[in-house]
């Protein structure tokens, strides 16, 4: 089943035009990678589908009501879960803070960190009093998941979670995705550069250029050395 529909959206930063005519969707229990270089339109999307710019053309429905003209608290109270890329998590806060931040989207008597968030990411248990801003890049990565995951979310985006990561935590996020997707409860957005990472966890994949949608499919279709010449340099 899809849990999001983004149809034919348009999207502009005053006379710039930063989206043409996108079209994308995520299933619950699939991956769908979002891939392309710098630039081309990934994030201005992210921010499309989590309501934090507003489209001129198309539509964005999720689960089977459109969202467009949703504001962003009301997209995240439905179970849309963003990762942004940088984490943007709360330095002075310290872990057990930042992830009860997530408690905002939540109904009071759901307000808890689900056990989930630390069987994925262990480091976190162990370091619930520590500041944010004292974690490693990698560890406030976890962080800003687990935030996204303590909404409980239907839906979760993440933008570029390997950027500035070491290899092992790349790794034990591979593990967290492949396991979110193993329990069918919700559909990933992952937008990526990192080529092998996305190919190994995607179901589905968009590829992005110049603010379109160029190649798309399932994984089983996709060709490396024609997605890999929209992701070089």
């Amino acid at each position: 089943m899809a849990q999001l529909n983004v149809t034919s959206i348009d999207l502009f930063y005053g006379a710039a035009q930063a989206l043409r005519g996108v079209s994308l969707t995520a299933e619950i229990g699939k991956v769908t990678a979002v891939l392309g270089r710098n630039g081309v339109g990934k994030t201005s999307l992210m921010r499309a589908i989590t309501g934090q710019h507003a489209i001129t053309t198309g539509d964005i429905q999720f689960g089977r009501q459109s969202i467009r003209a949703m504001p962003s608290y009301e997209r995240a109270r439905l179970g849309i879960g963003f990762v942004p890329q940088g984490r943007e998590i709360f330095p002075l806060l310290t872990v057990k803070e930042n992830l009860e931040t997530g408690f905002a989207a939540l109904p009071r008597g759901q307000q808890t960190v689900p056990d989930l968030v630390f069987e994925l990411f262990p480091v976190l248990a162990d370091m619930k009093q520590r500041r944010g801003g004292d974690l490693s890049g990698g560890q406030q990565q976890q962080l800003a998941i687990g935030r996204a995951l303590v909404m409980r979310p239907k839906l979760l985006i993440l933008d570029e979670p390997t950027e500035g990561i070491q290899p092992s935590v790349i790794k034990d996020i591979g593990r967290a995705i492949s396991l979110l997707r193993s329990q069918g409860e919700m559909a990933v957005v992952l937008v990526e550069q990192y080529f092998d990472f996305a190919r190994e966890l995607c179901d589905t994949y968009a590829v992005m250029d110049r603010g379109q949608v160029v190649l798309s499919g399932a994984k089983e279709t996709m060709i490396e050395t024609d997605v890999r010449k929209h992701l070089s340099v």
